[in-house]
């Protein structure tokens, strides 16, 4: 029976009329006039009667969906302004803006927002907010292409950051106007030919660049990146490579539905990197999905709930393995982290954090998999987060939700916005999907944890949701063995949807508790020496060895090693609780290099056949590290004697003085004399939105895709260690 195996309605500290947590309340009543009146530590806050209303025993309930769409009112403003684009002076848009904080149209807040539902909510308005974030080239205005913009970010942007294909997962949605889907053809084609020419490897069948979203890199990646980001340039993201499968699919429906014969390539291309993705990212001893691998394909003992959530919800994880993904990630008393394991030495901000708009998509993916107690408890983390807060935050502390905690050097969230436009999305998302089914296509298909039926239902027999053109409502079964409620009939009357639930028995997945909160702490980089044929790698005490992106194993101090010829990189990992590893340390690369000086006039002749990994040494002041849109970006090519030319890209990212590129591996013949050239490449600042860009160079000054170019190195790559 469902009564005897339910929590109260009040679990969690939630009762139909407020919430307890921690010592501060919250209570929700009704006025006069239809409205709502919250009251909490925040103070008090009236909401008006709204377009959409929700009917259930919880006052609480249908208040904060009402504050949802009142947060959604104040973001629909008539122009945006950033205090880096037209010197912070107002530009007319009837778009969305952010947050109270953000007054700007930043490209992944806002196609994650739209994704989870405001397209359907004012759909001119989600338009006009995507074309503000559509770009042709400066002065290509002829050649029809278009692209989504990757905002200012790590190194100088693109390609560094790479999840600028998030644009498609929001206009994917908004196809029905003829003119906009037009524009959407004339941006996915040539998006997709970019980042394939540019940050797509063939040899792993992956895409490289950021994780989406947690573009802060020194809260989810190693401490060394602050100051250099090749390793995230050249490293591989499991949310943004799923973002890419995402555009393949919607690439290969649009081809399809023009008649156009590239699509069978974008569906075969699609079927190749969900294959890729899921051989790659899963990590067996863990059932998870990494969040990012190194550039050699290294594991990375970290985790994102945005992209394991996006991997289920997107289909590239199914089955077992999907299910075993999103109940192996740990989750706290007062919601699911966005990263995990945390780190101790960095302010809570995506580190420690719960961000609503990702528990938002955590409970999609705990519906893909019929997850009812993940189901409810994001819901309940949204819903307290909004109450006690008055608003819907951008974050909340990890372990509280608090919007701030007192922790010396490591307080925060240090950043925090109210009416944060992807969060106010998450909360919406979750009524009107994670309540009351309604999917994309208009399907009804409600999947609600019995657990919530006393909060929801109290002693009524039915709850219904109305929205602009459309009822919807759902009725209890007079049976109710089981722990998830699921559709049993659908009656439609007109514009009338009415669902009678059933109660089915799915398995138990308790929430997983247990985890620790923090990963050890990284340790000191390895020293490494020749000693005779063999290699001496040496270590400050125990520590996890990778070789060539390789786990190599543990290490008590010292570990000599027999390696084929060539240059080798290693990096070590420290051990904790359960053997979870610390982030690991910057690679240190030993073996023979030749270095090419000046403008490399001479020609270079391989001494062996082989493969060869090149690097620049170079240095970019265009920009600090964390922000700017002039990563330089160049094509190198090698032309050796009787031998086809080679050609692959290389990111110059801002730099703290000089340093190494990012690498391109070429197969050379012993003898065949080889010269090199640079050519300029694409980068953020040739997009004619950016001469709007007064934050930096590369903007209104026009384009800039330049570095400081000094020697190049060339290094013979192992073969033969270890084998993958």
């Amino acid at each position: 029976m469902i009564a005897a195996t339910l929590a109260s309605a009040a679990a969690g500290g939630i009762s139909p009329q407020g919430i307890a947590w921690r010592g501060a309340q919250a209570t929700m009543g009704t006025t006069d006039e239809g409205g709502h009146r919250l009251a909490g530590p925040f103070g008090t806050r009236d909401l008006p009667a709204q377009p959409s209303r929700a009917y259930t025993a919880s006052v609480l309930f249908d208040g904060l969906y009402a504050q949802a769409q009142d947060d959604l009112r104040q973001a629909s403003v008539a122009a945006i302004r950033d205090d880096a684009f037209d010197h912070g002076q107002p530009i007319p848009c009837a778009c969305f803006e952010t947050g109270a904080q953000w007054h700007y149209v930043w490209t992944r807040d806002l196609s994650y927002a739209l994704d989870l539902g405001l397209w359907r909510l004012d759909p001119a308005r989600a338009r006009a907010s995507l074309r503000f974030k559509l770009s042709p080239e400066r002065g290509g205005e002829k050649t029809g292409a278009l692209y989504p913009m990757q905002d200012t970010g790590s190194g100088g942007s693109w390609p560094i950051s790479t999840d600028r294909i998030v644009w498609f997962l929001g206009a994917r949605h908004l196809l029905d106007d003829a003119a906009f889907a037009d524009e959407v053809w004339r941006a996915l084609p040539a998006t997709l030919a970019q980042d394939r020419a540019y940050v797509y490897d063939a040899g792993a069948g992956l895409y490289r660049g950021e994780t989406s979203f947690l573009d802060w890199r020194e809260q989810s990646y190693p401490a060394w990146t602050a100051n250099d980001v090749r390793f995230i340039a050249g490293a591989y993201a499991l949310s943004t490579n799923v973002l890419q499968y995402e555009a393949l699919k919607l690439a290969a429906g649009m081809a399809s539905e023009r008649h156009d014969a590239r699509a069978a390539d974008y569906a075969a291309q699609a079927a190749a990197l969900k294959a890729a993705i899921d051989t790659h990212f899963w990590r067996a001893d863990r059932g998870l999905y990494m969040s990012y691998l190194g550039p050699d394909l290294q594991p990375v003992d970290s985790y994102d709930l945005l992209g394991i959530a996006l991997a289920v919800t997107s289909g590239v994880a199914e089955g077992e393995r999907a299910r075993q993904a999103l109940a192996n990630y740990p989750t706290w008393p007062a919601g699911s982290p966005v990263i995990w394991p945390e780190r101790a030495d960095v302010p809570i901000y995506h580190n420690r954090a719960i961000w609503p708009f990702v528990s938002a998509y955590a409970l999609r993916a705990a519906r893909a998999v019929d997850d009812p107690a993940r189901i409810a408890h994001e819901l309940r983390s949204l819903l307290r987060g909004a109450a006690l807060a008055g608003s819907n935050m951008e974050n909340f502390e990890l372990t509280t939700q608090s919007t701030h905690v007192d922790d010396g050097p490591r307080s925060g969230p240090v950043v925090d916005s109210a009416r944060q436009l992807w969060s106010v999305a998450g909360y919406l998302d979750m009524v009107t999907r994670g309540v009351f089914g309604l999917e994309d296509d208009g399907r009804v298909a409600p999947k609600l944890p019995a657990e919530l039926v006393p909060l929801l239902f109290g002693e009524r027999e039915a709850i219904s949701l109305d929205l602009p053109g459309r009822h919807i409502a759902l009725r209890l079964p007079a049976e109710r063995h089981g722990n998830l409620l699921v559709a049993d009939r659908i009656a439609q009357h007109g514009a009338e949807t009415v669902v009678t639930l059933k109660a089915v028995q799915v398995p138990e997945r308790p929430l997983r508790l247990d985890a620790p909160l923090y990963a050890p702490a990284t340790p000191a980089a390895p020293r490494v020496a020749m000693q005779g044929e063999a290699w001496q790698v040496q270590a400050d005490g125990r520590a996890v060895l990778y070789v060539d992106g390789r786990r190599h194993g543990p290490i008590d101090g010292q570990a000599t090693l027999a390696l084929a010829p060539g240059q080798h990189c290693f990096s070590l990992a420290a051990a904790g609780d359960g053997g979870l590893e610390s982030l690991p340390t910057a690679p240190v690369c030993a073996g023979p290099v030749t270095r090419l000086g000046g403008s490399w006039p001479r020609a270079w002749t391989a001494p062996a056949d082989g493969r060869y990994r090149l690097t620049l040494r170079y240095a970019n002041a265009h920009g600090p590290i964390n922000t700017g849109i002039t990563a330089a970006v160049q094509w190198l090519t090698a032309q050796c004697e009787g031998e086809p030319p080679q050609r692959a890209p290389l990111v110059l990212a801002h730099s703290a003085g000089e340093q190494d590129s990012t690498s391109a591996v070429f197969a050379f013949r012993q003898g065949a004399a080889c010269r090199f050239a640079l050519e300029e490449g694409f980068n953020m600042s040739r997009l004619a939105h950016f001469a709007h860009y007064t934050g930096g160079a590369g903007g209104a000054d026009g384009p800039l895709n330049h570095a400081d170019v000094g020697d190049l190195l060339i290094a013979p790559q192992a073969t033969e260690y270890p084998a993958r």
